[in-house]
């Protein structure tokens, strides 16, 4: 199957940088989100990336222009799915939002359309069995920042087709990305990792076993980590990260129980770089 026209359903952290990765692979690509605001800070963020890499030399400008022109966006989503080979799911880590984003995929995207899911750790299973044809649905799992981040999980769920894999390898590789193959398990491989290492640093600064700083550079300069726990929980969200949690402990038992310092964190309302504090300032 050849894959011309994305849809990629989202504009917030990960939407924007999965619509940017499909413009540089080269794919006529909708982004679709119910906020104009996100939709136009998404659009803003994209072009700042692009204005960045020509500024380094990275990109010709020439090609930031095309580029740009390979993208448009809605706030109407049957416009968003109409024609779309592909539709990438970007929406939060709230499974009811995401189900009825995928009935107005069933609903609007042509019956022949791969449907793609980024998670990091909700069951693609459920998600793939609440639509028409679940042979057709596949996790895509990014990274954030997109645009820097090399990989992508492919999840295999329940009844994922393997031609329905195949075509998101070939996209992925068409972005430039490199890819692993996941059979569906709770928080896949890197979420289910990283989660215990950062839930485990939390613990320690619990316990007063070090400070942040020293726990970050430790993991940093001891096990050459690109960056420390701490670090990575602030720009990914502690509200992200706490409900990855929930989910992993609620699956998979009692070693993944979220420790009592995140969650208080996260009441705080101290949920990362997006708001300006987490476990550091910014």
């Amino acid at each position: 199957m050849q894959i011309k026209q994305i849809a990629v359903l989202g504009a917030g952290t990960m939407g924007h940088g999965i619509a940017y990765a499909a413009i540089a692979g080269g794919y006529e690509t909708r982004m679709f989100d119910v906020s104009a605001a996100s939709l136009s800070k998404g659009r803003a963020a994209i072009e700042s990336i692009l204005g960045k890499g020509v500024e380094l030399g990275k990109v010709e400008p020439a090609d930031s222009d095309a580029m740009q022109t390979r993208l448009t966006t809605t706030s109407n989503i049957a416009d968003a799915l109409e024609g779309a080979d592909l539709v990438i799911e970007a929406a939060p880590e709230k499974i009811e939002l995401k189900l009825s984003l995928l009935a107005d995929v069933d609903r609007y995207a042509p019956e022949s359309a791969i449907v793609a899911t980024n998670t990091s750790a909700l069951s693609i299973t459920e998600l793939a069995g609440s639509m028409k044809r679940p042979s057709r649905v596949a996790g895509m799992h990014f990274f954030n920042p997109v645009h820097k981040m090399k990989l992508i999980e492919i999840v295999q769920a329940l009844e994922s087709a393997p031609d329905t894999l195949q075509v998101i390898e070939d996209v992925s590789r068409r972005m430039g990305k490199e890819t692993v193959l996941v059979r569906e398990s709770p928080g896949f491989i890197t979420t289910r990792v990283n989660a215990s290492i950062g839930n485990e640093a939390f613990y320690m600064l619990m316990e007063g076993v070090a400070s942040p700083r020293d726990i970050d550079k430790a993991l940093k300069l001891g096990l050459n980590h690109p960056m420390g726990p701490f670090e990575l929980v602030d720009l990914v969200g502690l509200d992200t990260r706490l409900s990855i949690l929930e989910y992993l402990h609620k699956s998979l038992g009692e070693k993944y129980r979220p420790c009592p310092l995140l969650a208080q964190y996260v009441k705080a309302g101290r949920l990362g770089r997006k708001v300006g504090r987490g476990v550091y300032e910014y």
